[in-house]
């Protein structure tokens, strides 16, 4: 079964893979709709799916995630006939020259032969939407998971790291101001020993000139005395 699963919904030929998007591409005609037609649009709902509303990423499938879904949708295979066993009748009409239109058709006619019906070939269609949703969910749940590991954690690092680069930085200005004040101070106690020392050669200066003063007049006092008193 998953073979055939596989082989439904894959197609590794790149030429194949041209030629049926040509063929999408090209309009169809439209047949009007019969009165005992329900109206699809209330039948099947279109999925709100997180994927459908990105872009289809370039390039090969992981073959990884290709057998998951795959194997998800083989587990909950529908028993008998439902929109699997559809896919491939129409696969298999895929170079029988007709439109789009006419290969449904002729498609959903030997399914009638199996028990289907339009109901029951859209709702197994929804069916396997939900089981494919389900394994979004739980990828999407791992996803995250390894998000907040791999990369969370190291953003918490980084900005763990940018906290102590910024702090060391701001200990780098403070010091700068610190050293600034510091030689502004050294430069005033510099200025402050002159000036006392400036200050302290006068008051040397005046002592001494009052001490020349009297002792000269002392030393000039003696010598006349032993002069004129011997």
């Amino acid at each position: 079964m998953f073979k055939k699963l596989k082989s439904i919904f894959i197609i590794e030929d790149e030429t194949a893979a041209k030629q049926q998007a040509a063929a999408s591409s090209t309009p169809t005609p439209k047949s009007s709709p019969k009165p005992s037609d329900k109206p699809r649009a209330q039948q099947s709902a279109p999925a709100s799916s997180t994927t459908s509303k990105q872009s289809i990423p370039q390039g090969k499938p992981d073959e990884k995630f290709i057998n998951r879904l795959l194997g998800a949708l083989e587990e909950h295979n529908i028993e008998g006939f439902d929109y699997l066993e559809y896919k491939q009748s129409l696969q298999n009409l895929g170079n029988v020259d007709m439109d789009e239109g006419t290969k449904f058709k002729s498609a959903l006619a030997m399914a009638k032969t199996m028990g289907a019906t339009p109901d029951k070939l859209i709702s197994s269609a929804n069916h396997y939407l939900k089981v494919l949703k389900n394994e979004e969910n739980k990828f999407l749940d791992a996803f995250k998971a390894q998000q907040t590991k791999q990369v969370s954690s190291r953003n918490a690092e980084i900005k763990k790291l940018e906290e102590g680069i910024a702090q060391r930085k701001a200990q780098i200005e403070k010091l700068k101001k610190e050293i600034a004040a510091g030689e502004k101070a050294l430069e005033e106690r510099k200025g402050n020993i002159n000036q006392a020392q400036a200050k302290v050669e006068a008051t040397k200066n005046g002592f001494y000139h009052a001490y020349q003063i009297v002792t000269s007049q002392i030393s000039a006092d003696l010598k006349k005395m032993k002069q004129y008193l011997s």
